[in-house]
């Protein structure tokens, strides 16, 4: 019988479709102790014995992948290849595939709740009275605001229908068009300059390549609206953490919402 690696922290040890879709099509699904991210070392005497893994934002590497003969299929459960070394699974004739459609709109959802819990306060209020303060900090309505979209794929749209219902305006920008989307959605697509300067949010969704890795460094974060916020719920190297920080600590942005980050779990000293 052939073995599933549940390397998701999501899916491991738990109940599910997934795994009853797994046991009936004739695989047995093993899970790895513990809640933590994966490491060669976890895994080092379990790979010998798997044929497939479910992955998420674990790192495969080559390193893993010598551990691993028996291994030829490594499905991730969302999108993008950049957690995969995919030049190391293509010599080794391990396919690589991906699961779109699978989470933008829990995506869309997340990046909502970054931009609510930033525009209005709740966390910073939060942490004011439970340390006995108050505070009666105006904050300002989502409507009538501009959110500036970096990257309009199945995410990205999904989070532009969500921002029209709360009345905002929406701007795009993407190497990719879609005409008919953004006539039924009144979405203007623009130049990253020009979104910079106009949106009241901007929010990333964009794949990590060599073109997009660092693209929000400390000259791109300059450019952005004096006030506004950042919102990144795609890759975290497409921010340079650091600058964006300097951004934070200036006052030139009001606020960042980040789900993802260069490392993760971060370093202790991390800006």
């Amino acid at each position: 019988m052939p073995n599933v690696l549940i390397g998701p922290t999501s899916l491991r040890g738990r109940p599910g479709p997934f795994r009853e879709i797994l046991e009936a099509a004739g695989f047995r699904p093993i899970d790895p102790p513990g809640d933590q991210t994966l490491t060669v070392a976890d895994l080092r005497a379990t790979l010998p014995e798997v044929d497939a893994m479910l992955a998420a934002g674990e790192r495969i590497t080559a390193e893993l992948l010598d551990l691993a003969p028996r291994l030829r299929v490594i499905a991730r459960t969302g999108v993008g290849y950049d957690a995969v070394d995919v030049a190391a699974a293509t010599a080794r004739r391990i396919a690589v595939v991906i699961t779109p459609g699978t989470n933008h709109e829990s995506v869309a959802e997340q990046t909502f709740a970054l931009m609510l819990a930033l525009t209005r306060g709740v966390v910073s209020n939060d942490t004011i009275i439970r340390a006995g303060g108050w505070s009666r900090a105006l904050v300002q309505p989502l409507r009538g605001k501009t959110l500036g979209l970096v990257g309009l794929g199945r995410i990205g749209r999904a989070v532009a229908t969500r921002a029209l219902a709360f009345g905002m305006r929406v701007v795009g920008h993407d190497t990719l068009a879609d005409a008919d989307f953004d006539a039924r959605h009144s979405i203007v697509r623009l130049d990253l300059d020009a979104l910079l300067a106009e949106s009241d949010v901007v929010s990333l969704h964009l794949p990590l390549t060599v073109q997009t890795r660092g693209l929000f460094d400390r000259a791109t974060l300059a450019r952005m609206r004096p006030g506004s916020y950042l919102i990144n719920t795609a890759r975290g190297g497409l921010v340079v953490e650091a600058d964006l920080a300097e951004a934070l600590a200036s006052g030139h942005l009001a606020g960042a919402g980040l789900d993802v980050l260069n490392d993760e779990p971060p370093e202790p000293d991390n800006p």
